[in-house]
C-alpha cells in the first residue's frame, strides 16, 4: 500500500513538472525540480501524517497498559488487606486460646503453691513439738505403696536461655501413680510423705531418676543439666542423708550437670546439720539453687559461700521490683544504689544466675528480657511433661534399690 502511494506521488511530481514547462514555460531543469520537489512535499506529508498515528497509537495503548496496572494494584492491595484481616483474625483467636489455657494452667498451679506452702507452715509451727506417729489414712497407704512398688515418676519443664529460648536446662517433678495409673496431687503427697517422714525415699526415688536422665542426655551429647528439688528434711534426715551423700559420690561426674533445688524460705531457716550436708555436696561440685525467692534483697555473698549458683524468682514479681526505683536490691559489696537494669550482673558477679520462672505471657517475655535476665521457666516457654515411657523404665531403680531405699522407713 505504501508503495503505490509512493507511486502517486510521482506521478503528481511528473504531472507538476509538466505544468510547469508547458504552461508556465520553465525551462526542464526547473520543470524537472518542481516535479521532485512535489513528489518529495507529498512524501514528507505522508510520513508525518503516519507518524502522528503511529504515536497516537502507541501512546493509546500505553494509557490501557497504565489502567491495566492501576486495577491490578488496587486488586493486590484488596487481596493484601483481607489476607491481614485474616492473619490478625487467626492470630488473635490463638492468643485467647493460649492465654486461656496459660491462665487455666497458672490457677491451678498456684493452687497447687498455696496447699504446699500451708502444709510447710504447718510443719514448721508443729516442729518443736513432740513427733507422733502418723496416721494411716487412704493417701498415706496410697503413697507408701507408690514407694514400694516404684511408681514414682519424673515430669519435666525446661529451662530456657533468652532471648534465644535454647533449651539449657530442665527442672524435675516428682509424680507418684496409684495403680491404675491416677496421679497422686503434689499438695497430697507432701504432706503424707512429710507426716510420715518418707521425704526421703521420695527424693532419693526423683534422685536417681533424675541422675539417669542426665546420663542419658550425655550420652547424646546434649549438654542440659537438671534441676532436682529436695526437701531440707531430706538435708537433715541422718537415716536417709548418708545413702544419698552415698550416691551423690558415685556420680560426682554429673555435678556439673545436677542442681540441687530447695525452697527460698527453707535455706533462710535452715539448721546446723543442713548447712553442713549442703557444704559436703558442696565439696563434690554439686551446685545449688534457691526458688520462690520471695524478693531480690537476698545477701549475695551468703548465697555465694553455702553454694547457691542459681537464685529463681516469679518473672511477675522480679519485673515489678527492678522496674522500681526504690524497690528491693541485693546485698553486695557495691556501696551505690543499684539500677534494675545492673541487678542481673551485680548477681553474676557473686557467680550467681538468676532465672524468671512462673513466666506465663509474651508480654512478660519482652519486659524481662530488658534487664538482661540470663533463663527463663514457665508455660509460655513449656509446661511440665511426663518423661517417655521407654525412657522411664530405663531409668527406673534397680529393684533392690528400691528395697533398700524403702527398708528405711
Amino acid at each position: 500500500m505504501t508503495f503505490l502511494l509512493f507511486l502517486l506521488y510521482m506521478a503528481a511530481g511528473g504531472a507538476a513538472g509538466y505544468a510547469s514547462a508547458t504552461m508556465l514555460q520553465l525551462g526542464l531543469p526547473l520543470s524537472v525540480g518542481a516535479g521532485v520537489l512535489t513528489t518529495a512535499v507529498l512524501s514528507q506529508i505522508h510520513v508525518l501524517v503516519s507518524n502522528g498515528s503511529s504515536k497516537r497509537e502507541i501512546d493509546a495503548r500505553m494509557q490501557a497498559i497504565e489502567k491495566e496496572n492501576r486495577d491490578a494494584e488496587r486488586r493486590m492491595d484488596v487481596v493484601e488487606a483481607r489476607t491481614d484481616v485474616v492473619e490478625e483474625t487467626v492470630k488473635h483467636e490463638l492468643t485467647e486460646r493460649r492465654d486461656a489455657l496459660v491462665s487455666e494452667m497458672k490457677q491451678l498451679e498456684g493452687l497447687i503453691d498455696r496447699l504446699s506452702h500451708s502444709f510447710e507452715t504447718r510443719l514448721a509451727e508443729t516442729s518443736s513439738a513432740k513427733i507422733v506417729a502418723p496416721q494411716e489414712d487412704a493417701i498415706l497407704r496410697d503413697v507408701r505403696d507408690a514407694l514400694k512398688d516404684g511408681r514414682v515418676d519424673l515430669h519435666l519443664q525446661p529451662i530456657v536461655s533468652l532471648p534465644q529460648r535454647r533449651v539449657s536446662f530442665y527442672e524435675g517433678f516428682t509424680r507418684l501413680r496409684r495403680p491404675d495409673g491416677s496421679l497422686i496431687l503434689p499438695a497430697e503427697f507432701l504432706d503424707a510423705g512429710r507426716r510420715a517422714n518418707l521425704m526421703g525415699q521420695i527424693d532419693n526415688f526423683t534422685l536417681f531418676r533424675c541422675v539417669q536422665i542426665v546420663r542419658r542426655l550425655a550420652e547424646r551429647d546434649r549438654r542440659v543439666g537438671v534441676f532436682c528439688n529436695i526437701a531440707a528434711s531430706s538435708l537433715e534426715d541422718s537415716t536417709f542423708f548418708p545413702f544419698f551423700l552415698e550416691f551423690m559420690t558415685e556420680n560426682r561426674d554429673l555435678s556439673g550437670a545436677v542442681i540441687f533445688e530447695i525452697r527460698a524460705d527453707r535455706f533462710e531457716t535452715r539448721s546446723r546439720t543442713m548447712r553442713d550436708n549442703m557444704d559436703k555436696l558442696t565439696e563434690l561440685g554439686f551446685r545449688f539453687s534457691i526458688d520462690h525467692a520471695p524478693d531480690l534483697g537476698l545477701d549475695l555473698p551468703r548465697l555465694q559461700s553455702a553454694g547457691v549458683r542459681f537464685v529463681k524468682m516469679n518473672g511477675a514479681a522480679l519485673i515489678d521490683q527492678l522496674r522500681d526505683p526504690a524497690g528491693p536490691r541485693p546485698v553486695s559489696s557495691i556501696n551505690r544504689r543499684v539500677d534494675g537494669e545492673e541487678v542481673s550482673a551485680v548477681f553474676s558477679r557473686y557467680g550467681i544466675t538468676m532465672v524468671a520462672e512462673k513466666m506465663e505471657d509474651e508480654a512478660s517475655v519482652v519486659e524481662i528480657l530488658e534487664y538482661e535476665i540470663p533463663y527463663g521457666q514457665g508455660h509460655v516457654f513449656g509446661a511440665p511433661r511426663p518423661i517417655k515411657a521407654s525412657l522411664m523404665q530405663e531409668t527406673a531403680p534397680p529393684r533392690e534399690m528400691v528395697q533398700r531405699m524403702t527398708n528405711f522407713g
